[in-house]
Protein backbone atom coordinates (compact mmCIF):
# COMPACT_ATOMS: atom_id res chain seq x y z
CA UNK A 1 0.00 0.00 0.00
CA UNK A 2 1.82 3.18 -1.25
CA UNK A 3 1.24 6.77 0.47
CA UNK A 4 -2.05 7.83 -1.17
CA UNK A 5 -3.84 4.55 -1.02
CA UNK A 6 -3.00 4.93 2.93
CA UNK A 7 -4.49 8.54 3.17
CA UNK A 8 -7.58 6.87 1.04
CA UNK A 9 -7.92 4.01 3.56
CA UNK A 10 -7.58 6.37 6.51
CA UNK A 11 -10.42 9.13 4.82
CA UNK A 12 -12.27 5.92 4.38
CA UNK A 13 -12.24 4.48 7.90
CA UNK A 14 -13.73 7.65 9.08
CA UNK A 15 -10.12 8.05 11.06
CA UNK A 16 -8.78 11.09 9.05
CA UNK A 17 -10.88 14.01 7.04
CA UNK A 18 -8.18 14.19 4.11
CA UNK A 19 -10.77 15.30 1.64
CA UNK A 20 -12.08 17.60 4.11
CA UNK A 21 -9.92 20.29 2.15
CA UNK A 22 -9.70 20.51 -1.74
CA UNK A 23 -10.45 21.96 -5.41
CA UNK A 24 -14.33 22.38 -3.75
CA UNK A 25 -14.72 26.16 -5.02
CA UNK A 26 -16.86 26.57 -8.07
CA UNK A 27 -15.23 28.00 -11.53
CA UNK A 28 -18.56 30.25 -12.36
CA UNK A 29 -20.95 30.89 -9.03
CA UNK A 30 -22.24 33.91 -11.54
CA UNK A 31 -25.01 33.20 -14.07
CA UNK A 32 -26.39 29.85 -12.34
CA UNK A 33 -29.69 28.49 -11.35
CA UNK A 34 -27.80 28.05 -7.98
CA UNK A 35 -28.13 32.21 -7.11
CA UNK A 36 -30.91 33.07 -9.11
CA UNK A 37 -34.17 34.69 -7.60
CA UNK A 38 -35.54 36.10 -10.65
CA UNK A 39 -39.30 35.86 -11.21
CA UNK A 40 -38.82 34.29 -14.73
CA UNK A 41 -36.26 31.75 -13.79
CA UNK A 42 -33.89 34.03 -16.01
CA UNK A 43 -30.27 32.99 -14.71
CA UNK A 44 -28.23 34.63 -16.58
CA UNK A 45 -29.10 38.11 -16.37
CA UNK A 46 -30.38 38.00 -12.50
CA UNK A 47 -26.88 37.44 -11.75
CA UNK A 48 -24.38 38.49 -14.28
CA UNK A 49 -20.35 38.48 -14.96
CA UNK A 50 -20.40 42.43 -13.74
CA UNK A 51 -21.95 42.08 -11.45
CA UNK A 52 -19.98 38.71 -9.92
CA UNK A 53 -17.03 41.09 -8.38
CA UNK A 54 -19.52 43.28 -6.45
CA UNK A 55 -22.36 41.06 -5.24
CA UNK A 56 -22.37 38.72 -2.52
CA UNK A 57 -22.72 35.06 -3.88
CA UNK A 58 -25.30 32.84 -1.50
CA UNK A 59 -24.69 29.48 -1.84
CA UNK A 60 -21.38 29.21 -3.15
CA UNK A 61 -18.12 30.79 -4.54
CA UNK A 62 -15.82 30.75 -7.31
CA UNK A 63 -12.41 31.59 -7.84
CA UNK A 64 -8.93 30.57 -10.11
CA UNK A 65 -7.61 27.69 -9.26
CA UNK A 66 -9.84 27.55 -5.63
CA UNK A 67 -9.59 25.39 -2.58
CA UNK A 68 -11.74 25.15 0.00
CA UNK A 69 -13.19 22.91 2.90
CA UNK A 70 -16.03 20.97 1.35
CA UNK A 71 -19.14 23.75 2.33
CA UNK A 72 -17.29 26.26 1.08
CA UNK A 73 -17.00 28.45 4.42
CA UNK A 74 -13.53 29.43 3.87
CA UNK A 75 -11.81 29.87 0.67
CA UNK A 76 -8.56 30.96 -1.14
CA UNK A 77 -8.09 31.87 -4.60
CA UNK A 78 -5.87 33.49 -6.68
CA UNK A 79 -6.39 37.04 -8.19
CA UNK A 80 -4.20 38.77 -11.32
CA UNK A 81 -3.74 42.16 -12.52
CA UNK A 82 -1.86 43.26 -15.56
CA UNK A 83 -2.25 46.49 -15.19
CA UNK A 84 -4.43 46.89 -18.60
CA UNK A 85 -7.59 45.11 -16.99
CA UNK A 86 -9.99 47.35 -16.17
CA UNK A 87 -10.74 44.96 -13.02
CA UNK A 88 -8.80 42.41 -11.23
CA UNK A 89 -9.09 38.75 -12.98
CA UNK A 90 -10.71 36.95 -10.22
CA UNK A 91 -12.90 34.51 -11.81
CA UNK A 92 -13.14 32.98 -14.87
CA UNK A 93 -15.34 34.78 -17.73
CA UNK A 94 -17.73 33.60 -20.35
CA UNK A 95 -20.61 34.05 -22.90
CA UNK A 96 -24.13 33.38 -21.69
CA UNK A 97 -26.91 32.01 -24.09
CA UNK A 98 -27.94 35.67 -25.58
CA UNK A 99 -24.44 36.68 -26.05
CA UNK A 100 -22.86 33.38 -27.91
CA UNK A 101 -24.07 32.30 -31.53
CA UNK A 102 -23.71 28.65 -29.73
CA UNK A 103 -24.74 29.34 -26.40
CA UNK A 104 -22.83 29.40 -23.07
CA UNK A 105 -19.09 29.08 -23.75
CA UNK A 106 -16.41 29.98 -21.24
CA UNK A 107 -13.50 32.09 -23.16
CA UNK A 108 -10.56 31.46 -20.81
CA UNK A 109 -7.48 28.68 -21.13
CA UNK A 110 -6.91 26.90 -17.40
CA UNK A 111 -5.79 23.39 -16.81
CA UNK A 112 -6.17 21.30 -14.32
CA UNK A 113 -2.86 19.23 -14.52
CA UNK A 114 -2.57 16.89 -11.45
CA UNK A 115 -4.77 15.80 -8.58
CA UNK A 116 -4.71 12.96 -5.97
CA UNK A 117 -7.63 11.34 -5.40
CA UNK A 118 -7.48 12.83 -1.47
CA UNK A 119 -6.29 15.86 -2.89
CA UNK A 120 -2.65 16.14 -1.26
CA UNK A 121 -1.23 16.80 -4.23
CA UNK A 122 -2.76 19.49 -6.67
CA UNK A 123 -1.42 21.41 -9.83
CA UNK A 124 -3.54 23.97 -11.98
CA UNK A 125 -2.27 26.31 -14.63
CA UNK A 126 -4.20 29.39 -16.43
CA UNK A 127 -2.76 31.41 -19.17
CA UNK A 128 -3.39 35.52 -18.30
CA UNK A 129 -3.04 37.90 -21.44
CA UNK A 130 -0.75 40.63 -20.79
CA UNK A 131 -2.28 42.79 -22.75
CA UNK A 132 -6.14 43.95 -21.69
CA UNK A 133 -9.03 41.28 -21.73
CA UNK A 134 -11.20 41.70 -24.35
CA UNK A 135 -14.26 41.17 -22.47
CA UNK A 136 -16.03 44.04 -24.84
CA UNK A 137 -14.70 42.26 -28.09
CA UNK A 138 -15.27 38.67 -27.62
CA UNK A 139 -19.56 39.58 -26.48
CA UNK A 140 -20.20 42.03 -29.37
CA UNK A 141 -18.13 39.83 -32.25
CA UNK A 142 -20.05 36.48 -31.29
CA UNK A 143 -23.20 37.79 -30.65
CA UNK A 144 -23.40 39.16 -34.45
CA UNK A 145 -22.34 35.89 -35.67
CA UNK A 146 -24.68 33.27 -36.83
CA UNK A 147 -25.29 29.51 -35.87
CA UNK A 148 -23.31 28.36 -38.99
CA UNK A 149 -20.74 30.57 -38.70
CA UNK A 150 -17.64 29.48 -36.20
CA UNK A 151 -17.18 30.77 -32.48
CA UNK A 152 -14.95 33.65 -32.31
CA UNK A 153 -12.52 32.44 -28.95
CA UNK A 154 -10.52 33.93 -27.29
CA UNK A 155 -7.30 33.00 -29.25
CA UNK A 156 -8.66 34.86 -32.52
CA UNK A 157 -8.55 38.25 -30.76
CA UNK A 158 -4.93 38.44 -30.85
CA UNK A 159 -3.89 38.72 -27.26
CA UNK A 160 -1.44 36.10 -27.37
CA UNK A 161 -0.11 37.42 -30.13
CA UNK A 162 3.70 36.68 -29.77
CA UNK A 163 3.38 34.90 -26.92
CA UNK A 164 2.59 37.56 -24.71
CA UNK A 165 0.92 36.05 -21.86
CA UNK A 166 1.86 34.63 -18.54
CA UNK A 167 1.68 30.96 -17.40
CA UNK A 168 0.61 31.43 -13.64
CA UNK A 169 0.75 27.54 -12.08
CA UNK A 170 -0.70 27.17 -8.61
CA UNK A 171 0.27 23.89 -6.66
CA UNK A 172 -1.19 22.54 -3.63
CA UNK A 173 0.30 19.93 -1.17
CA UNK A 174 -0.67 19.00 2.07
CA UNK A 175 1.49 18.18 4.65
CA UNK A 176 -1.37 16.81 6.73
CA UNK A 177 -4.67 16.44 6.35
CA UNK A 178 -5.20 20.01 7.65
CA UNK A 179 -1.54 21.64 6.93
CA UNK A 180 -1.34 22.65 3.01
CA UNK A 181 1.42 23.98 1.44
CA UNK A 182 0.57 26.28 -1.42
CA UNK A 183 3.12 27.75 -3.97
CA UNK A 184 2.31 30.19 -7.03
CA UNK A 185 4.69 30.25 -9.79
CA UNK A 186 4.65 32.74 -12.58
CA UNK A 187 6.44 32.57 -15.91
CA UNK A 188 6.57 35.47 -18.22
CA UNK A 189 6.49 33.57 -21.65
CA UNK A 190 6.57 36.66 -24.21
CA UNK A 191 10.09 38.34 -25.52
CA UNK A 192 9.91 41.09 -23.07
CA UNK A 193 9.62 41.73 -19.57
CA UNK A 194 6.03 42.06 -18.23
CA UNK A 195 4.62 43.73 -14.83
CA UNK A 196 1.93 41.53 -12.66
CA UNK A 197 -0.03 41.86 -9.67
CA UNK A 198 -0.81 38.76 -7.56
CA UNK A 199 -3.19 38.59 -5.30
CA UNK A 200 -3.63 35.61 -3.33
CA UNK A 201 -6.87 35.68 -1.27
CA UNK A 202 -8.79 34.64 1.10
CA UNK A 203 -12.32 35.05 2.74
CA UNK A 204 -15.60 33.64 3.95
CA UNK A 205 -18.75 32.62 2.03
CA UNK A 206 -21.12 35.04 3.38
CA UNK A 207 -23.55 32.98 5.40
CA UNK A 208 -24.91 35.69 7.92
CA UNK A 209 -26.51 38.31 5.65
CA UNK A 210 -30.04 35.85 4.74
CA UNK A 211 -32.34 36.39 7.72
CA UNK A 212 -31.30 34.07 10.26
CA UNK A 213 -29.20 34.78 13.00
CA UNK A 214 -25.07 33.63 12.47
CA UNK A 215 -22.04 33.88 14.58
CA UNK A 216 -19.68 36.00 12.01
CA UNK A 217 -16.37 34.51 10.84
CA UNK A 218 -13.63 36.95 11.07
CA UNK A 219 -10.29 37.99 9.46
CA UNK A 220 -6.86 39.57 10.92
CA UNK A 221 -3.57 40.07 11.01
CA UNK A 222 -1.59 37.34 13.81
CA UNK A 223 1.48 38.64 13.11
CA UNK A 224 3.37 40.47 10.65
CA UNK A 225 7.25 40.50 9.96
CA UNK A 226 9.89 41.26 7.63
CA UNK A 227 10.04 38.23 6.25
CA UNK A 228 6.35 37.07 6.44
CA UNK A 229 2.90 37.45 7.97
CA UNK A 230 -0.01 35.31 9.67
CA UNK A 231 -3.79 35.97 9.11
CA UNK A 232 -6.28 34.23 11.22
CA UNK A 233 -9.28 33.09 10.43
CA UNK A 234 -11.99 32.12 13.04
CA UNK A 235 -15.19 30.42 12.09
CA UNK A 236 -18.04 28.86 13.84
CA UNK A 237 -17.92 25.44 12.53
CA UNK A 238 -14.10 25.60 11.31
CA UNK A 239 -12.28 27.01 14.30
CA UNK A 240 -9.19 28.70 14.18
CA UNK A 241 -7.33 28.28 10.61
CA UNK A 242 -3.66 30.12 10.08
CA UNK A 243 -2.88 31.11 6.68
CA UNK A 244 1.07 32.40 6.21
CA UNK A 245 2.25 34.99 3.68
CA UNK A 246 5.79 35.29 2.14
CA UNK A 247 7.68 37.87 2.69
CA UNK A 248 6.33 41.12 3.42
CA UNK A 249 3.50 42.04 1.19
CA UNK A 250 0.46 44.83 1.54
CA UNK A 251 -2.42 42.92 3.40
CA UNK A 252 -5.46 44.51 1.99
CA UNK A 253 -8.90 43.52 4.05
CA UNK A 254 -12.86 44.24 3.16
CA UNK A 255 -15.98 42.64 3.46
CA UNK A 256 -17.80 40.07 1.83
CA UNK A 257 -21.01 42.33 1.28
CA UNK A 258 -22.65 43.89 -1.76
CA UNK A 259 -21.75 46.77 -3.49
CA UNK A 260 -25.75 48.69 -3.36
CA UNK A 261 -24.03 51.44 -4.40
CA UNK A 262 -22.77 50.27 -7.34
CA UNK A 263 -25.49 47.77 -8.53
CA UNK A 264 -28.68 49.35 -7.25
CA UNK A 265 -28.01 52.75 -6.09
CA UNK A 266 -28.56 52.72 -2.58
CA UNK A 267 -26.31 53.28 0.55
CA UNK A 268 -23.96 50.73 1.57
CA UNK A 269 -24.25 49.37 5.19
CA UNK A 270 -20.53 49.56 5.14
CA UNK A 271 -17.59 51.18 3.28
CA UNK A 272 -15.80 47.86 3.00
CA UNK A 273 -17.60 46.28 0.17
CA UNK A 274 -16.50 42.88 -2.07
CA UNK A 275 -15.35 44.72 -4.84
CA UNK A 276 -13.34 47.23 -2.68
CA UNK A 277 -10.24 45.55 -2.93
CA UNK A 278 -10.56 45.49 -6.61
CA UNK A 279 -11.13 49.19 -6.63
CA UNK A 280 -8.18 50.02 -4.24
CA UNK A 281 -5.77 48.07 -6.74
CA UNK A 282 -7.17 49.14 -10.20
CA UNK A 283 -8.47 52.51 -9.46
CA UNK A 284 -6.48 53.77 -6.47
CA UNK A 285 -9.47 54.17 -4.24
CA UNK A 286 -7.66 54.20 -0.51
CA UNK A 287 -11.32 54.53 1.39
CA UNK A 288 -12.42 51.39 -0.64
CA UNK A 289 -9.59 48.58 0.57
CA UNK A 290 -7.77 48.88 4.24
CA UNK A 291 -4.58 47.30 5.62
CA UNK A 292 -6.14 48.57 9.23
CA UNK A 293 -9.78 46.49 9.32
CA UNK A 294 -9.52 44.37 13.29
CA UNK A 295 -11.97 41.81 11.96
CA UNK A 296 -13.10 41.18 8.70
CA UNK A 297 -14.24 38.40 5.83
CA UNK A 298 -11.78 39.24 3.22
CA UNK A 299 -8.13 39.11 3.05
CA UNK A 300 -5.69 38.95 0.41
CA UNK A 301 -2.31 40.30 -0.19
CA UNK A 302 -1.10 41.95 -2.98
CA UNK A 303 2.47 41.19 -4.97
CA UNK A 304 3.64 43.83 -7.53
CA UNK A 305 6.00 41.89 -9.94
CA UNK A 306 7.49 44.53 -11.89
CA UNK A 307 9.45 43.80 -15.19
CA UNK A 308 9.05 39.87 -15.11
CA UNK A 309 11.63 38.37 -17.81
CA UNK A 310 11.71 34.86 -18.56
CA UNK A 311 12.76 33.55 -15.65
CA UNK A 312 10.02 32.51 -12.68
CA UNK A 313 8.72 34.41 -10.00
CA UNK A 314 7.51 32.39 -6.74
CA UNK A 315 5.27 32.95 -3.97
CA UNK A 316 4.70 30.87 -0.95
CA UNK A 317 2.20 30.56 1.35
CA UNK A 318 1.26 28.00 4.76
CA UNK A 319 -2.29 27.10 5.77
CA UNK A 320 -2.25 25.71 8.86
CA UNK A 321 -4.70 24.50 11.92
CA UNK A 322 -1.76 26.13 14.40
CA UNK A 323 0.24 29.01 14.46
CA UNK A 324 3.36 27.09 16.08
CA UNK A 325 4.65 27.34 12.42
CA UNK A 326 7.03 30.69 12.34
CA UNK A 327 6.93 33.01 8.97
CA UNK A 328 10.40 31.70 7.98
CA UNK A 329 12.78 32.81 5.50
CA UNK A 330 11.95 31.28 1.70
CA UNK A 331 14.47 28.71 2.10
CA UNK A 332 12.13 27.18 5.25
CA UNK A 333 9.09 27.95 3.88
CA UNK A 334 10.55 25.81 0.76
CA UNK A 335 12.27 23.11 2.95
CA UNK A 336 8.61 22.91 4.39
CA UNK A 337 7.02 22.95 1.10
CA UNK A 338 9.74 19.86 0.10
CA UNK A 339 8.14 17.69 3.28
CA UNK A 340 4.56 18.44 1.88
CA UNK A 341 5.79 17.46 -1.47
CA UNK A 342 7.55 14.13 -0.04
CA UNK A 343 4.64 13.63 1.90
CA UNK A 344 2.27 13.77 -0.95
CA UNK A 345 4.63 11.43 -3.24
CA UNK A 346 5.61 14.19 -5.45
CA UNK A 347 9.20 13.68 -7.12
CA UNK A 348 9.32 17.04 -8.65
CA UNK A 349 8.90 20.72 -7.26
CA UNK A 350 8.21 24.19 -8.56
CA UNK A 351 9.98 24.42 -11.37
CA UNK A 352 7.95 24.30 -14.64
CA UNK A 353 10.94 23.46 -16.53
CA UNK A 354 11.54 19.94 -14.38
CA UNK A 355 7.53 19.73 -13.78
CA UNK A 356 7.64 19.49 -17.82
CA UNK A 357 9.40 16.26 -18.06
CA UNK A 358 7.51 14.45 -15.61
CA UNK A 359 3.92 15.32 -16.83
CA UNK A 360 2.62 13.00 -19.96
CA UNK A 361 3.17 14.22 -23.52
CA UNK A 362 -0.27 15.56 -23.86
CA UNK A 363 -0.19 17.49 -20.64
CA UNK A 364 4.01 18.70 -21.48
CA UNK A 365 2.43 20.70 -24.34
CA UNK A 366 -0.29 22.81 -22.60
CA UNK A 367 3.01 24.00 -20.53
CA UNK A 368 5.53 24.23 -23.05
CA UNK A 369 4.46 24.24 -26.70
CA UNK A 370 3.62 28.17 -26.53
CA UNK A 371 3.88 28.09 -30.82
CA UNK A 372 0.29 27.16 -31.23
CA UNK A 373 -0.89 30.21 -28.99
CA UNK A 374 0.15 32.29 -32.26
CA UNK A 375 -2.11 29.75 -34.78
CA UNK A 376 -3.40 31.76 -38.01
CA UNK A 377 -6.85 33.21 -37.07
CA UNK A 378 -9.94 31.75 -38.19
CA UNK A 379 -11.29 33.46 -41.19
CA UNK A 380 -14.17 34.66 -39.45
CA UNK A 381 -12.03 36.40 -37.37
Amino acid sequence: MNAEQSRLEEDRQGNISWKKWGPYLSERQWGTVREDYSEEGNAWDYFTHDQARSRTYRWGEDGLAGFSDDKQFLCFSLGLWNEKDPIIKERLFGLTNREANHGEDVKEYYFYLDSTPTHSYMKYLYKYPQSAYPYDNLIETNRNRGRQDLEYELLDTGVFDDNRYFDVFVEYAKASAEDVLIQITICNRGPEPATLHVLPTLWFRNTWSWGQEATRPGLYVENRTESGSVITATHPDLGLRFLYAQGAPELLFTENETNTERLFNTPNRTPYVKDGINNYVVHGRQDLGSDEIVLVDEACWSLLFDDIAEDTAHVLSAWRTSCALSVGSESSQRSCLRRAYDNAGITTVGSPRSTVDSMSRDASRVVSRTSSLSAPRSNNA
